[in-house]
């Protein structure tokens, strides 16, 4: 691979921290190599933020050889639910912990007093019901508090919580519940989407009737006021168990830092879904030290996530992060990018939110839509905006730092994966410089290099494989036992241990080899890497396409649209072609003032040669009106493949706007 090989130049200019984020520091500059020159034993500082019932032994222990198992805090017990509600009841009884905002309008507000009422309330009703530690409860909810409320009840009685984003069919709910082997189903009557309301409990029953197994109980909560039908053998009315155990107190159960807290799957829109667990030490340790660290959430923070509880953004910056810091977290029934236009904006400014994270998609939504919504409210509580799930374009950032921000907010533009379980990549908001269009660097005890298909490291500005080169605390248990998922995991000969930690003036010199590591991830995405250390992420690397025989992300080719005046997002696709092989098919929402895309489409040529080379053209430009996407703002590529190719695309329940899909049809017959 080479440097012209599609990648973004490296001449793009950083943007400082604002002036008026000065004196908010949380890291330091020295931090990165503070923590190589203490690697592993500086996650200590993580760790020790957290209450322990019993003190860990070891910040991470090996096998002989240096290799998996990597068991974070050996020895160490705590309880989650503990750390994110109970220590807080002191100090911060009276402080807001979670602030709900309903599809209709509604609202709800729990102070941390409140919280611990009703998470103890549901945890001695799931008891009741035979719940144990390390039984498996799965949740099938919209976002409402009830969610948040499980999630910490089962954290509470060392209970696996296994959440299912509400808008899956019936067949994913029941896939997810199979291969956990969870005999306890919370879920609700029904949900409202776009104002209507939708029939929940119908799709959980259709589930649990196809399960290999009868559930021992199932929980309803009633969120459209219908009967949640308690009369059935096994059917219990969540608010009943509520009021039941009002005064009830469940003491947390004691785990072990290595035992499971949760299981959750990755979204599914590029293949079969993937269980990954996460263990209760690690994963809690490093998500409420980059909460703090990334996002800048202290005590006395409001942070919006707008990712719905069932994805890992939703679980760790949405629940556990500012919960375990004390803060307020709001949750949100609806999709900011799918409500009134003013509505997000109202709420920031309502709320005084200081942290708004979100995805690209969001974003380009809200810039398609016109920056007269968020110029017409008070934004200036606002302190860190967030960036999450999708490569960010460099127009986009734009916008957003200018609009959103006011040009006072640092944009933190996050790596991570479910599989991470925490952000690893990113800047530091007061400390570092942004690129617009580059995620930035790895954070402090993180080591990453992009690494060309023998695995060896490539140089600045050369395209290839993303891979972290030494292992992290809320890294996956599939990851941490050496048992994940195939060659996405790569184990080389040599030995890691405390005795390969570089000596101080080692600390830093070869980002690529981790501190001495031999263990490395690969994780499926294609990147970049400056001199700086700034890396730049391409997109999944299964997202390819083929041009002239050389080999493409769509994401790059993607960024190049979306910096065409007018064009708001895009989404690039192959599909199949008798003569090429491989045809470009592009997907282009516009901006709302404009109307004639007669004259957008040689620009679109224009952006694409520019980007992966002269002569290169789309085959194929279809605008509609809205890309598919899921819950979580991800594009669903693999679907736009399936229309363009003519090919039945089956289940669309994990879309916010299935309805799109009929669009997208009649568009390509034109």
């Amino acid at each position: 691979m080479t440097a012209s090989d599609g990648a973004p130049p490296d001449d793009r200019p950083l943007v400082p921290p604002p002036a008026a984020f000065e004196g908010r520091v949380t890291p330091t500059a020295d931090d990165r190599a503070s923590f190589d020159a203490d690697w592993p034993d500086a996650w200590a500082t993580a760790a020790d933020a957290l209450d322990w019932t019993a003190g860990y032994d070891r910040v991470l222990a090996t096998d002989a050889d240096g290799g998996p198992p990597f068991e974070w805090f050996q020895g160490g017990e705590l309880n989650a639910c503990a750390n994110c509600v109970d220590r807080h009841l002191d100090e911060r009884g009276d402080a807001v912990a979670l602030e709900w905002n309903g599809h209709l309008g509604e609202s709800r507000t729990y102070t941390y007093r409140e919280l611990h009422a009703e998470v103890n309330a549901v945890a001695a009703g799931l008891r009741d019901l035979g719940v144990n530690e390390d039984d498996v409860v799965t949740t099938y909810l919209p976002a409402v508090p009830a969610v948040v409320v499980t999630m910490l009840a089962c954290a509470r009685l060392g209970a696996v919580h296994n959440v299912v984003f509400a808008g899956f069919s019936a067949d994913a709910l029941a896939t997810r519940m199979e291969r956990a082997d969870s005999r306890y189903l919370v879920t609700s009557d029904g949900y409202y989407r776009r104002g209507e309301a939708v029939d929940q409990r119908r799709r959980a029953d259709n589930a649990t009737m196809s399960l290999s197994y009868d559930l021992d109980a199932t929980v309803v909560v009633d969120r459209l006021g219908t009967d949640p039908d308690v009369d059935r053998e096994g059917r219990y009315a969540y608010d009943d168990l509520v009021a039941a155990n009002a005064d009830a107190t469940v003491d947390p159960v004691s785990r072990a830092a290595t035992d499971p807290l949760f299981r959750i799957y990755t979204s599914g829109t590029t293949g079969e879904p993937k269980s990954v667990t996460h263990t209760t030490g690690g994963y809690l340790a490093q998500v409420a030290w980059s909460t703090e660290r990334v996002l800048d959430v202290t005590a006395d923070t409001t942070v919006w996530s707008t990712a719905d509880p069932g994805w890992i953004t939703g679980h760790s910056y949405g629940v556990y992060g500012p919960l375990a810091l004390g803060a307020t977290t709001v949750l949100t029934e609806w999709s900011p990018d799918a409500v009134d236009r003013d509505r997000p904006w109202a709420l920031v400014e309502d709320l005084d939110v200081e942290v708004f994270y979100t995805a690209p998609t969001v974003v380009r939504s809200f810039a398609k839509w016109g920056a007269e919504y968020p110029d017409r409210h008070d934004l200036s509580s606002l302190r860190v905006l967030g960036s999450v799930g999708e490569p960010f374009d460099a127009e986009t950032w734009a916008w957003y730092f200018e609009h959103v921000g006011g040009g006072d907010c640092p944009v933190v533009d996050t790596w991570w994966q479910t599989e991470t379980g925490a952000v690893l990549l990113s800047t530091l908001p007061g400390v570092d410089g942004a690129k617009p269009g580059s995620v930035g660097r790895a954070l402090a005890g993180v080591a990453v290099s992009v690494r060309d298909g023998a695995g060896d490291p490539v140089g600045p500005g050369v395209r290839g494989w993303l891979a972290v080169d030494r292992p992290w605390p809320a890294m996956a248990r599939e990851l941490a036992t050496g048992t994940a998922w195939g060659e996405r995991v790569a184990v080389e000969s040599e030995a890691l241990d405390d005795a390969d930690a570089p000596s101080d003036e080692d600390a830093g010199a070869d980002a690529g080899a981790g501190a001495g590591a031999s263990w490395w991830y690969r994780v499926g995405d294609e990147a970049t890497v400056d001199e700086a250390g700034y890396v730049t992420v391409l997109g999944r690397a299964d997202d390819v396409v083929n041009v002239d025989g050389r080999r493409f992300s769509t994401g790059e080719i993607e960024h190049a649209l979306v910096e065409v005046d007018g064009v708001a997002e895009a989404a690039v696709i192959a599909r199949d072609d008798p003569d090429s092989g491989n045809a470009l098919v592009a997907y282009v929402t516009t901006d709302d003032d404009r109307t004639d895309v007669s004259t957008l489409r040689d620009a679109l040529d224009d952006a694409v040669a520019a980007a992966i080379g002269a002569g290169a053209r789309l085959d194929q430009v279809v605008f509609t009106p809205d890309l598919p996407k899921t819950r979580s703002g991800k594009i669903m590529r693999r679907l736009l493949e399936d229309i363009a190719n003519g090919e039945s695309y089956g289940d669309t329940s994990a879309l916010r706007n299935p309805e799109v899909v009929g669009e997208l049809e009649a568009r390509h017959d034109d």
